[in-house]
């Protein structure tokens, strides 16, 4: 009889997880999609409620659900780029540029976090664009 050769069995590279329960399922898209709109507070009033709120939600549930850890970063990479991009145009302000750039500024940190509380809501990963990825 013939030695038929073996394959060498290779261990998966990233350990598999379980996905979650309905009911953390749920709940992990629920807070993934208030990491977004807590950057909403700054229109509120709240003073750097745009970097605060979803800094809170980030750090009370990073360790709970990996898709509030990746949102809740994704969310405050996108706040810290809108602050750098709106000092930017603040000093832009004086060559009279600035002006049309804030307003533009405003309106897609009123829109994209929006739009990125949908998709969290529905499960999915959500990526800013013009974002600089400060946490990784």
């Amino acid at each position: 009889m013939m030695n038929e050769p073996t394959q060498p069995q290779l261990a998966p590279a990233m350990p598999v997880e379980r996905p979650l329960p309905d009911r953390l399922q749920a709940e992990s898209r629920t807070w993934a999609m208030l990491c977004h709109l807590s950057s909403l507070c700054a229109f509120i009033g709240v003073p750097f409620g745009h970097l605060v709120g979803p800094l809170i939600v980030w750090l009370v549930k990073k360790d709970q659900f990996p898709l509030v850890d990746d949102q809740g970063k994704e969310s405050l990479n996108f706040q810290i780029s809108m602050t750098i991009y709106g000092i930017v145009a603040l000093f832009l302000c004086f060559v009279l540029i600035g002006i049309p750039l804030l307003v533009l500024l405003v309106f897609v940190d009123l829109v994209l976090p929006v739009i990125a509380a949908v998709e969290a809501s529905n499960g999915q990963i959500y990526r800013y664009p013009f974002t600089i990825r400060f946490l990784i």
